[in-house]
């Protein structure tokens, strides 16, 4: 082939590159125009006033740079909204459904997958999806072991983490083995959430991945077979550890915010969180003494990512990508880090960030309570959403009943 020849081709590509990339603005410039003057009725779990103030900031930045109104509605439980969209597909309501944005993850997304009640795949079509790692094994396109598939949109991460207070502990535990042999010598102080909340029943995830021989196994679903020999460790070190927790372990603080009073109060030394910045945010906020510190277990806790989705029937589905895609912009993102704001550490691949970008990061404030990206340590694989119903279950049945 010629010079004359290769010239030509590569000119062919690069306008039919730009060509695709015209084409797709066009797209979004449609997305936007049509998203302008639509109300988005944002359900979000509501248990936590630093995420209602950042989503009601992120509201007033989507009003006044694109139009778009956000209205959030205010859950206690993300199945409330499933639920409702479950029950407007069974009357035939595909069109101008109640909600246009949903908060989301794990067994609430397996169940709207599997029931066809997503708009998509739109995530692709999002610009800011380039600050993204979309690769098949990144945490960004795999929900509880499902594949994410362009039907929800990442933003904001979470990792497992313990808090405890330096002042009454020198060496915190870090393997659940070395937390039963801690729980020994300190007893009382030490408890988890009740398990019908999702900090407690994360907690007896963790336990289990650490003391199950093949972990592996839990990224199936679950079945009775697999369930009674996988969860047999678990149960034997549990059994070993209840009686040693806060009130002999007859009862659980509801939440994880009623853990962190207790740690507050001094009634416990150690606390646990799905967010590394909370016990910082809290440490600044009076809400905890300053002796605090945050850190992961040697081998690695369970991390996974907060998504937003939009039902199949949603009213105002451009609307709702513009709140998406604001929510992966790089300034939104690190708003969102500062343990000031939300303290929630960011969705996005820092290696797609340019320098202007990455200092937005580099700057946000410090705290001593504030581990860092290499102290957070490995982040392990959320086990399919099943095992988290299955094991909440038989703890109820083993322990409270």
């Amino acid at each position: 082939m010629g010079d004359c020849m290769k010239n030509v081709l590569l000119v062919t590509a690069a306008l039919l590159i730009s060509a695709g990339s015209a084409l797709a603005d066009s797209g979004w410039d449609d997305t936007l125009a049509k998203a302008r003057g639509q109300t988005v009725y944002w359900n979000a779990w509501a248990g936590d006033e630093r995420t209602n103030a950042f989503i009601s900031w992120a509201g007033e930045q989507v009003k006044a740079r694109y139009g778009v109104t956000v209205q959030q509605v205010k859950l206690t439980d993300t199945a409330e909204a499933v639920t409702r969209v479950i029950a407007e597909k069974a009357a035939g309501k595909a069109q101008g459904g109640s909600v246009d944005l949903i908060w989301i993850n794990g067994p609430n997304f397996l169940s709207m997958k599997e029931k066809e009640l997503l708009h998509g795949p739109f995530v692709a079509g999002l610009p800011n999806a380039r600050f993204l790692d979309l690769s098949t094994s990144s945490a960004a396109s795999v929900d509880f072991t499902v594949p994410v598939e362009g039907y929800e949109s990442p933003w904001r991460l979470a990792k497992f983490v313990f808090n405890y207070d330096s002042a009454r502990v020198q060496a915190p535990p870090k393997s659940m083995k070395a937390l039963l042999e801690w729980a020994k010598a300190n007893p009382g102080r030490f408890t988890h959430p009740d398990v019908s909340n999702f900090m407690g029943a994360t907690f007896l995830k963790q336990a289990l991945i650490e003391l199950t021989p093949d972990r592996s196994v839990l990224q199936n679903p679950v079945t009775d077979a697999s369930f009674d020999t996988v969860s047999a460790p678990l149960w034997a070190w549990y059994d070993a550890l209840r009686p040693n927790l806060w009130q002999g372990g007859k009862t659980f603080p509801a939440n994880g915010s009623a853990q962190q009073q207790l740690l507050n109060d001094g009634e416990i030394d150690m606390s646990m969180s799905f967010d590394p910045a909370s016990a910082a945010a809290a440490i600044a906020e009076g809400q905890l003494p300053d002796t605090i510190r945050t850190y992961s277990l040697e081998g690695g806790t369970i991390g996974n990512i907060g998504f937003v989705a939009i039902p199949f029937n949603a009213a105002h589905k451009e609307g709702a990508e513009v709140v998406a895609n604001f929510l992966l912009e790089p300034e939104t993102q690190a708003h969102a880090q500062d343990i000031s704001v939300l303290g929630s550490f960011s969705v996005l691949d820092q290696n797609r960030l340019d320098e202007q970008q990455k200092a937005l990061f580099a700057s946000l404030p410090k705290s001593p309570a504030l581990p860092g990206n290499a102290e957070l340590g490995e982040t392990l694989l959320e086990p399919h959403a099943s095992w988290m119903t299955r094991l909440s279950e038989e703890w109820t049945k083993r322990y409270t009943k």
